[in-house]
């Protein structure tokens, strides 16, 4: 009995370590979802004023074309996968990354239909065991991250198809509702066309004039509105990180409180045992004696 109640105890203070831990790891999380949701309204400015000026130009009266405009017949897809570099976040990654394999296998036919890129050591790692080939990767951005971490990724897949390479482009991420809500998404992001450069503000707009022309204004611009698609979409998926596993460490704290005070029952519960089995033992001897 003795032996029962020593491992009891060393079950309790086990989980006591462990909620500290998973509260710790609950309060960081917060701060950095703070963050995080701060940074993603702060670049909603620039892009919409962005996409402002290239649906200006996209719709102006001149007819400008553009590759990344155009619609052709799809032989080629790159899907541009962002997920985390740290677990600890339910089932964020899984759930995303299992939903693009479902994808791609309904819709590719062989490995030479699509084409991945990949931002982060979970979905990295995922696809590695798979035996899928990753044709670019990022690994280790931070948890407030810039454009700069994500620039050479973002230029590969929005330049591959602007050269032709893939007909077209999906952003792969994790959108975020709040800590409770993240949703697994596949967004088209090229093509661009008209629902995604459309809406948005109502009332007047600016008229502007171009120099030296209004295509090499959008031959510079449309990409630069592709790659702030996918900061974007990195910011949104960072944010979805940290609700994640926020929310995570909050019920693994809950349930260690659950498990100390079931233990705390079953060593309470020992114990007593053990003293009455003690008394009945010294009458029983009493007894015996008299």
């Amino acid at each position: 009995m003795a032996k029962g109640m020593r491992e009891i105890k060393r079950q309790i203070k086990s989980t006591q370590n462990t909620k500290q831990i998973t509260k710790a790891m609950e309060m960081v999380a917060a701060s950095k979802l703070k963050r995080a949701t701060n940074a993603a309204l702060a670049s909603r400015p620039y892009s919409d004023k962005l996409k402002e000026v290239v649906s200006s130009i996209a719709s102006s009266s001149g007819g400008v074309k553009h590759p990344m405009l155009q619609s052709r017949e799809i032989k080629r897809t790159a899907y541009l996968v962002i997920s985390s570099d740290r677990g600890q976040a339910g089932g964020l990654n899984n759930n995303l990354l299992k939903k693009l394999v479902e994808t791609i296998k309904s819709k590719h036919k062989s490995a030479d239909e699509y084409a991945l890129f990949v931002i982060g050591r979970k979905g990295f790692d995922y696809f590695k065991r798979r035996g899928y080939a990753v044709r670019q990767e990022v690994i280790g951005v931070p948890d407030s991250p810039t454009f700069a971490d994500i620039k050479s990724i973002a230029s590969a897949a929005v330049g591959g198809f602007e050269n032709g390479d893939y007909d077209e482009l999906y952003v792969v991420y994790n959108r975020f509702v709040n800590a409770i809500s993240q949703i697994p998404t596949i967004k088209r992001m090229l093509p661009l066309d008209a629902s995604q450069l459309e809406g948005g503000k109502s009332g007047p707009t600016a008229d502007y004039e171009y120099e030296p022309s209004a295509e090499e204004v959008l031959s510079v611009l449309l990409p630069k509105y592709a790659e702030t698609l996918v900061y974007s979409a990195l910011l949104e998926n960072k944010a979805s990180e940290f609700g994640a596993r926020m929310t995570a460490m909050g019920n693994a704290t809950k349930n260690a409180t659950k498990m100390i005070a079931q233990y705390t029952l079953n060593y309470n519960r020992a114990r007593q045992a053990a003293i009455t089995q003690e008394i009945a033992e010294i009458v029983g001897g009493a007894n015996a004696l008299s």
